[in-house]
């Protein structure tokens, strides 16, 4: 009897895929609060401008979202700042918990949410908003690019034909430094509606309404994770391709405030 009650999920999981089932019962779940962040989302997008003033311009945005981790936040902060591409401006989003010391570098800006949200999707989000660029990049405070990603990422948007957007290799490392593997996936967007293969350390993307993050509270339980939903919502109408260079060092981080790994 079990088996014949299974039939119609595995059925459905099979026409559709498991994360686009699971992703339509968060939106029927989620809803309520996600009104809500956008709302809040809106107001302090509203505040942190006026205090920036103009926003900060460049050919490509870089978006690191943080909460509580000073250390590896200046490590991230010199990854970006260190890109062979000049012409950036990095923006650090601070989850409400306060922002440590920082380098003084006239490309870094950096503000704080005037409270926490728990959803990488509106601090990302904020971020992407005070800044005005033709592409936006987006960093977590606890990873780490080459010092080419942009340069890799940039050369094949601008080439004659390139895509909207495009995403490099994670080189997976492990919190003692221990090389984990390479996560290397061309873009398929019907598998990645069967295979979480999909990360925005490693994603950097022509600026357009697509380019926001869901609003939806992802507890480290909830899958799929907001990286996955933007970046399959966005293919929809815009071209992604995948670079199989590794130009991201991806920790991977059992206690990571955003993200849950499953050791797969």
């Amino acid at each position: 009897m079990r088996r014949i009650a299974r039939a119609p999920w595995e059925l459905l999981k099979r026409a559709f895929g498991w994360l686009v089932l699971f992703e339509a019962r968060n939106k029927l779940l989620l809803l309520p609060s996600a009104v809500r962040l956008r709302r809040f989302e809106d107001a302090e997008t509203t505040r942190l401008a006026a205090l920036l003033g103009r926003p900060p311009y460049a050919r490509v945005a870089t978006v690191i979202a943080t909460h509580r981790r000073p250390d590896a936040l200046r490590a991230a902060v010199r990854s970006a700042l260190a890109q062979t591409v000049a012409d950036q401006v990095v923006i650090v989003v601070d989850d409400g918990a306060g922002l440590p010391e920082l380098p003084a570098d006239p490309r870094l800006f950096a503000v704080s949410l005037a409270r926490n949200t728990a959803t990488a999707g509106v601090v990302r989000n904020v971020g992407i908003r005070l800044t005005r660029s033709r592409y936006v990049a987006f960093l977590d405070d606890d990873n780490l690019w080459e010092p080419d990603h942009l340069e890799q990422a940039l050369a094949a948007l601008d080439a004659p034909g390139g895509p909207d957007a495009v995403y490099t290799a994670l080189r997976r490392v492990l919190p003692d430094g221990t090389e984990r593997d390479v996560l290397s996936v061309p873009f398929d967007r019907r598998r990645a509606a069967h295979e979480a293969f999909l990360d925005t350390n490693a994603f950097v993307a022509r600026r357009s309404r697509a380019l926001h993050f869901s609003r939806l509270r992802r507890t480290p339980e909830v899958l799929p994770r907001e990286d996955w939903e933007l970046i399959r919502r966005y293919a929809r109408r815009h071209e992604v391709r995948h670079l199989p260079r590794p130009t991201v060092r991806y920790l991977v981080n059992p206690g990571s405030f955003y993200t849950a790994w499953d050791g797969a």
